[in-house]
């Protein structure tokens, strides 16, 4: 068990830090409007947007499952 958690850790690490390079090679070599199309408007808070993407995406898929299920057991129960 410890030894996954650790490879998938070093994994989400390299993942990280491979992110963040390519981020920075298309800011420092790409024109801004090209920079613009790729990364959008708000090019500093990229990472923010797509986390805040997931958690919303997330958050709304859980409360749309809750929903179904508090439908069907609720119904069930009465």
């Amino acid at each position: 068990m410890f030894k996954r958690l650790f490879w998938v850790s070093i994994g989400v690490g390299i993942g990280v830090v491979a992110v963040t390079k390519a981020q920075a090679y298309v800011k420092a070599n790409t024109p801004d409007t090209a920079r613009q199309f790729l990364l959008g408007p708000g090019q500093d808070h990229v990472t923010m947007r797509t986390l805040e993407g997931l958690v919303n995406e997330f958050n709304a898929t859980r409360r749309a499952r809750e929903a179904e299920l508090n439908s069907k057991y609720a119904a069930r129960n009465e």
